[in-house]
């Protein structure tokens, strides 16, 4: 699959978004707080929503709950120019994922309540109404997969996007908490990459789906060999490894003072793609999406701390990197 559609800056996002609370200020326990800061979150809205701000168009496909937790997630979709024409409102006992999470790293805690959770409950129907002429990728986090109907219909809106000459692009995002059993995940999220034409992960995600976490970097090389042209292999501190047109190479990243360990996979996505979707060179690209997300794991919340272009562009010609490989 050609990937030329990435240029034409216009991304279809399926999966979920939700409400982040953060114990504020920065530095303050969840059991301590006195005062929460809302966001919006969810890792298929904070890739779109940093996209958005790195000049791109997006969309949203996802189920939110009809009550106030819902409404407040559609308005953050407005607010940061998400296209929410494919967000449908679900009546009943499934509830908007909400996440309270600690702007701090030493013993950090991250608490998401996703119990029926609202975006399980996307059909194929929903998929089936996108029309994906007007798009030029399509986008999904691996959580999308996690449970029915929002399984086959992410899988239905992979065939309609196929059909319709889009690339599709699978960030893994394995949660644990999200699945029936690790089995179950290991199959349907290995169905999922081998349908991809750009996949990225993170080590333990690779590992995970090639059923050893010493075998994860084999399994990337796998899926590069295979129908994917593009797969990236994160390793936190330690850089990325990108295999792309049959080569592979070896980047760092950008040392910053981080004051929280969420959010960098989503920028990442987003600080690649726009980047790709410039006509920048895969290094380059790969570069600006590490430096999106040190941006985003030096500052509090997620997507409001995702950079815009201008703030990128300045952190680059500000920051020293990246660290050699």
């Amino acid at each position: 699959m050609a990937l030329e559609g990435i240029a034409e800056r216009n991304f279809l996002v399926v999966g979920r978004v939700g409400m982040d609370l953060c114990p504020d200020p920065p530095g303050t326990s969840t059991p301590d707080a006195t005062t929460m800061v809302v966001g919006m979150g969810g890792s298929s809205a904070n890739i779109a929503a940093g996209l958005v701000k790195l000049g791109c168009k997006a969309a949203l496909v996802t189920s939110v709950s009809d009550d106030a937790v819902g409404w407040y997630c559609e308005g953050q979709l407005d607010r940061y120019g998400v296209k929410r024409t494919y967000v449908s409102r679900i009546r009943g006992e499934e509830r908007t994922s909400l996440a309270v999470y600690e702007t701090r790293l030493e013993d950090h805690q991250s608490v998401i309540y996703r119990n029926n959770a609202a975006d399980f409950q996307m059909t194929v129907a929903d998929v089936e109404a996108v029309d994906y002429s007007q798009f030029g990728a399509l986008i999904t986090a691996g959580t999308v997969f996690a449970a029915e109907p929002s399984r086959s219909a992410a899988f239905r809106a992979f065939e309609l996007a196929r059909a319709a000459g889009l690339p599709i692009i699978f960030d893994v995002d394995y949660r644990p908490y999200s699945w029936p059993s690790p089995e179950v995940a290991e199959e349907v999220l290995s169905r999922a990459g081998a349908l991809s034409d750009v996949i990225v992960g993170n080590d333990e995600e690779f590992g995970f789906m090639a059923g050893d976490i010493g075998k994860g970097l084999a399994k990337a090389r796998d899926l590069a060999q295979g129908a994917a042209s593009i797969v990236i292999y994160k390793m936190g501190h330690e850089g990325a490894i990108t295999f792309a047109d049959g080569a592979e190479f070896r980047t760092g990243i950008y040392p910053v003072e981080a004051v929280k360990p969420t959010g960098a996979g989503d920028s990442f996505m987003a600080g690649f793609l726009a980047g790709l979707s410039e006509g920048r060179p895969m290094k380059e690209a790969v570069l600006r999406g590490s430096a999106c997300a040190s941006i985003v794991v030096a500052r509090p919340g997620c997507a409001p701390a995702m950079p815009d272009t201008a703030g990128l562009e300045d952190f680059l010609a500000a920051h020293p990197g990246p660290t050699e490989c």
